[in-house]
């Protein structure tokens, strides 16, 4: 008996959830979404307006008096680095950004910050309610958008180094700036389709209510 009552209330609890779901928090969340989705911070046309500056100087170019000598003297170099001489070096190669620390994009920092609690969210109510399967599919959707902020971070950080080894290469601060408007948009429409999951997932439970009120053993009935 026992046991039957621990299967009710757990029911239960799936119910009420599920309800609260569709009556309360979808309909909350979607107001806000629109809302967000108007705010000036993630409507800028001018792509310009969201680029930083990247304070790495080029430096003078080096010119040798003598290029066969100047090329020796860096084969000898290399030679008595390879064989353990005096200047060699052991350990991890540290490579020291010029003028201290080089910054994220301060403006796609800030938008990320206020879009990655949108996805957590969504992934956390997921979690609430497993007896919809397209919740789980919805969940790994938004788990992609946590993945693609960290690709940009790492892509654009290996970038910013490439320009600091190679500053007169124009195109690595060109490609920089490329990314960084991508990743503009792609927050945009990580937003919109996080407003849109939302409505899918409300019309998937409210279609599936009565199913989720007297659930069976047996998985042969579909969900809508």
């Amino acid at each position: 008996m026992s046991s039957l009552l621990k299967v009710d209330n757990e029911i239960k609890t799936k119910v009420s959830s599920a309800e609260d779901l569709v009556a309360n928090f979808f309909p909350k969340k979607l107001l806000e979404l629109d809302h967000f989705l108007k705010d000036p911070i993630i409507n800028i046309t001018e792509l310009k307006e969201i680029h930083s500056e990247i304070n790495l100087t080029v430096p003078d170019p080096i010119l040798l008096s003598n290029l066969h000598d100047g090329l020796e003297a860096q084969n000898a170099k290399k030679r008595k680095l390879e064989d353990g001489g005096e200047d060699a070096v052991t350990g991890t190669k540290v490579f020291v950004m010029p003028g201290g620390m080089m910054k994220s994009n301060g403006n796609l920092v800030d938008l990320i910050e206020k879009v990655k609690p949108e996805i957590r969210t969504l992934i956390e109510k997921c979690n609430t309610e497993e007896t919809v399967a397209e919740l789980r599919t919805v969940e790994g959707e938004a788990a992609s958008y946590l993945d693609q902020i960290s690709r940009y971070y790492i892509t654009r950080a290996k970038l910013v180094s490439k320009i600091a080894k190679y500053p007169h290469v124009e195109d690595y601060r060109r490609t920089v700036t490329e990314i960084d408007e991508k990743e503009y948009i792609s927050l945009k429409i990580i937003v919109s389709e996080l407003r849109n999951q939302y409505v899918t997932l409300h019309d998937m439970i409210l279609k599936n209510i009565e199913k989720i009120k007297r659930p069976r053993s047996s998985n042969a009935d579909a969900l809508y």
